[in-house]
């Protein structure tokens, strides 16, 4: 074998695989900072030297960030500072660790993008000082903190009342540093003037009509000194707000009925933690029924709709144009209620084509009214070819009630057959008739001869010899014209 085809054979395919999982490695390794390793939903930097000197980043066009759910650095005395920026890429991070190392500072919008943080373990590090505003927005089930030379000032102590509020019995034993560099349990510290802040509302409930304004007003106090700032939620209706340090006011202007049950929330927030005071938003309308479908079937037969208003409307079904009385059979049935909308049905139980119709749904309280109508049908006019009859529509809702079709649909006796019904009834009585008659004359006169020709036979004056057969050869002749006239007239 010629050494080009050696080379450019199964062995160079080899070769060509073996240098681009090299490459592969290469680019990863280029790609994961030094001293840690990556992969496509892990960063772990535990290698203390050389170590790392800031947060952890991946390169372009390497592993997505995105996917990165657990980050683990450990030993890395170096690593002083989280910024701003440092964590932002990392939006699937669920668990972030960081122990035995050199972290002092931690930015307050570090964790602004990370909502889905779960665990944070900052176990061991150099924090003198935590904010709670780093972690105010995130939903975690743990914060572990022990180990940190924290300084003790009013900067901490929503550490003290996190500790105190948290419902599990895993506490933390957290020490701070007096002013005689002493450790000092959390749990003892007593900072003067360093206390919750408070909230309050000037309006507690909030009723107000469609299309209205309305303003709130809140009193804040506390010290540290409190920033007060509103939480609307989603609002709908347009709004605007002012604030001067311990009082605050929120207008709402030309309200919505979709803002109706919606909380809004006056805050109060200082460096100990927060306080709210909050109010349910009810807005009353007119109804609007906004679905009304043709009926449907399932274990009843419903006609389903969707209602909304405040108050509760009052519901009044309309048969034909008459008021429809429920009952048992027929009623409203509401299935699910979502505050100030109402879906529910008609049910109606077996109906027949007597419930074919026009229906219509009212809606009504002291703001107004709505309604809206449909056509059912539920089953067929009895006798009705709706195939054949273009002119069944028409037809399809008229009132089924009148009494000659009561006497039609319960009593036929007293029906009297059409003209031509009753000739073809008496065309066939006399063909049956007719066939009896002839059959009886032909099987006497049959009984005759056969009478006559043993006679025949017998006698003197008879025939002899081969001229018997005569007889008989007329005999059957006669039995088979006997038998075609029968049949010929039973074919008639």
């Amino acid at each position: 074998m010629s050494p080009w085809l050696k080379w450019h054979g199964p062995a160079m395919a080899r070769l060509w695989g073996l240098c681009l999982l090299v490459l592969g490695f290469w680019r990863a390794s280029l790609a994961c900072p030094t001293s840690c390793k990556c992969s496509s939903a892990r960063i772990w930097c535990t290698e203390p030297s050389p170590g790392i000197v800031a947060f952890p980043r991946l390169e372009p066009n390497s592993v997505d960030p995105e996917n990165i759910t657990e980050i683990l650095i450990a030993n890395q005395k170096r690593l002083e500072i989280i910024n701003e920026d440092d964590v932002e890429a990392y939006v699937g991070l669920r668990n972030l660790t960081i122990v035995d190392s050199g972290l002092k500072f931690v930015a307050y919008k570090a964790f602004l993008k990370n909502s889905n943080l779960r665990h944070i373990n900052f176990t061991r590090n150099k924090l003198t000082s935590l904010s709670r505003r780093h972690f105010r927005h995130l939903d975690l089930s743990d914060l572990i903190l022990t180990g940190n030379p924290f300084t003790c000032s009013c900067d901490i102590m929503w550490l003290k009342t996190l500790q105190e509020t948290k419902s599990s019995p895993d506490t933390q034993d957290l020490y701070c540093l007096n002013e005689s560099s002493k450790n000092m349990p959390l749990a003892n510290l007593q900072i003067p003037n360093c206390g919750l802040p408070s909230a309050r509302l000037a309006a507690p409930n909030l009723t107000v009509e469609e299309g209205k304004s309305v303003t709130l007003s809140c009193s804040v106090g506390g010290d540290p000194l409190p920033t007060l700032y509103w939480d609307v939620g989603n609002l709908v209706s347009k709004h605007m707000n002012e604030t001067s340090h311990t009082q605050g006011s929120l207008r709402i202007t030309n309200i919505s009925s979709d803002d109706s049950g919606k909380q809004i929330s006056c805050v109060a927030e200082n460096l100990v933690g927060e306080d709210q005071d909050s109010v349910n938003l009810t807005v009353h309308f007119a109804p609007t029924i906004t679905f009304l479908e043709s009926p449907t079937s399932d274990h009843h037969w419903c006609i389903p709709f969707t209602v909304r208003g405040n108050p509760k409307p009052a519901l009044q079904w309309f048969y034909n144009g008459a008021i429809l009385n429920e009952s048992k059979y027929i009623c409203t049935k509401i299935h699910v209620t979502n505050h100030t909308e109402y879906h529910g049905c008609l049910q109606l139980d077996n109906p027949t084509h007597m419930n074919n119709g026009d229906y219509t749904l009212m809606a009504k309280n002291e703001y107004g009214k709505d309604e809206r109508q449909i056509s059912a049908h539920f089953m067929g006019r009895p006798g009705v070819d709706y195939e054949t009859n273009p002119n069944y529509p028409e037809v399809l809702y008229e009132d089924w009630t009148t009494p000659t079709d009561i006497g039609d649909t319960t009593n036929k006796s007293n029906e009297i057959p059409s003209t031509d019904v009753a000739d073809q009834s008496n065309r066939e009585h006399l063909s049956v008739y007719a066939v009896v008659v002839i059959a009886s004359v032909v099987g006497f006169c049959l009984l005759v001869m056969l009478l006559l020709l043993k006679l025949a036979r017998h006698s003197k004056f008879g025939m002899k010899g081969g001229s018997g057969w005569i007889y008989d050869d007329w005999f059957l002749r006669l039995r088979n014209s006997s038998k075609d006239m029968i049949l010929h007239i039973k074919t008639e």
